[in-house]
């Protein structure tokens, strides 16, 4: 749009809300506040669906070995999702202490093993739900009901894209199917559906469904038929000044005609070395899903996405699970995850320090919650839900790097040491890039929300 248009860019931002500059910075600005120094400017978020084991994993307990077989005590009511608790059970994954920073990971990821010195694991995360679904609302927008924006919608909202042809929230689904909840989790909810995440397909070739005019499709009509659709939006906006939804919608058009133009050469990760593609995974059947959206990212990032959400892990049930939900058996479903997840994501943290992309970027790994350190029922090979103690880990810009921060007890049941909720580990990321999470709000409903609720520290010790 030119700014001579009825509808001009600037109009639009002031409209309905394109970013920080036009919504959320006047408001902090009418209180004397301020953007706080960032680390960050863009975001890489890894969700992994199911519920990793947090002792197969990261976090290393020698304890369990020790009391292999026999039954958890001294820790009050035993609480699992499907109340069948059965005895301790040592992780079947040898652990090694790995890179300078002596870091604990399991044989389970020797790739994102060697990558160990860039990153910032939390071994003491806790959740609030032992359910999937809320659970991973709760990760993915502070809240364990649907409706409410997430996390990628507030930092669209607070800082806006860096570009004017792509999304600044796009979302890859794990080419296996959607997470628990959905579409839900890349939510706008309240805020203005500028916000909302844009999935991509990641099943077919086309990633963006119809990019591509069909065939004996006729320029000429189309271009006239689009010159038509532009004067009665042009009268429309005349008559009705100050409507934010036709604004939405203009904008919206004319970005999926940049998106036509942009897409295609963005989603082109056949234009990469082979050995960039090795790198990803690329090569092997059982990586190459994930490898392609773990390149896809970092290229949505070289063009200026501001958030890129990545989801390991699909739909629920089945046998065997395409999941991280290990009820029947840890190690057959954590070796089929861990050979699909492993490979793309050292290579695209490898690939961003050799880019100088992760001096900006910060790298978030989450999962709803853990698996429990004993057994599903006794004799059994899986383990249950477990939101009382598991792990998430950061890398990249501002983070401190080869360090484990906080601790849980000498099995993995408890979070004892530093506990951090998913209110903390947000407020976190969000002053990474430069926004006080008490002050990134927006009125709804008589309540200047938030997507800490009104929760939240950020945790100094994951700081450099």
């Amino acid at each position: 749009m030119c700014d001579d248009a009825p509808f001009s860019r600037r109009h639009f931002l002031r409209q309905v809300g394109g970013g920080l500059g036009a919504v959320a910075l006047p408001w902090m600005e009418a209180r004397g506040e301020s953007q706080l120094a960032a680390r960050a400017k863009r975001v890489i978020n890894v969700f992994a669906a199911g519920g990793m084991s947090h002792v197969d994993t990261f976090d290393y307990k020698p304890e369990l070995e020790a009391s292999d077989g026999k039954a958890l005590q001294g820790k009050g009511k035993v609480d699992t999702f499907f109340g069948k608790p059965g005895n301790l059970a040592k992780s079947p994954f040898a652990f090694k202490r790995r890179g300078e920073s002596g870091l604990w990971v399991s044989e389970l990821l020797p790739e994102i093993a060697t990558c160990a010195d860039e990153l910032c694991v939390v071994r003491s995360m806790v959740s609030k739900n032992n359910n999937h679904t809320p659970a991973t609302f709760l990760m993915n927008s502070g809240f364990t009901m649907s409706g409410y924006p997430s996390m990628g919608a507030w930092v669209s909202y607070g800082l806006g894209c860096e570009t004017d042809e792509l999304p600044a929230y796009l979302v890859l689904p794990d080419p296996r199917g959607e997470p628990a909840g959905g579409s839900t989790n890349w939510s706008a909810g309240f805020l203005p559906a500028a916000h909302q995440g844009v999935a991509f397909s990641t099943r077919g070739k086309e990633p963006v469904k119809d990019l591509v005019p069909p065939a004996g499709d006729d320029p000429a009509a189309r271009a006239a038929g689009l010159g038509l659709a532009e004067a009665m939006n042009r009268e429309d906006a005349s008559r009705n000044a100050g409507e934010s939804a036709l604004a939405a919608r203009l904008r919206s058009y004319e970005l999926a005609a940049r998106m036509q133009v942009r897409v295609p050469e963005a989603a082109d990760v056949g234009s990469e070395s082979e050995e960039t593609r090795r790198l990803y995974g690329l090569d092997r059947k059982e990586s190459e899903g994930f490898g392609r959206n773990c390149l896809l990212a970092r290229r949505l990032l070289e063009r200026g996405v501001r958030f890129v959400q990545l989801f390991h892990g699909g739909a629920f049930g089945g046998n065997p699970r395409i999941n991280w939900d290990a009820h029947e058996d840890i190690v057959a479903n954590h070796r089929l995850q861990a050979s699909s997840l492993d490979r793309p994501l050292a290579g695209l943290l490898k690939d961003l320090r050799r880019r100088g992309m992760l001096e900006d970027t910060l790298v978030l790994f989450t999962t709803e919650f853990g698996r429990t350190p004993m057994t599903e029922g006794v004799g059994a090979k899986g383990r249950d839900h477990h939101p009382h103690a598991f792990t998430c880990w950061l890398a990249g810009a501002g983070v401190r790097r080869g360090t484990a921060f906080g601790a849980s007890d000498e099995v993995g049941y408890h979070a004892v040491e530093h506990p951090v909720t998913t209110y903390d580990l947000h407020a976190t990321a969000l002053r990474l890039l430069g926004l006080d999470h008490t002050k990134l709000t927006f009125y709804h409903n008589g309540i200047q929300r938030r997507l800490t609720d009104v929760h939240g520290h950020v945790v100094e010790g994951l700081l450099a």
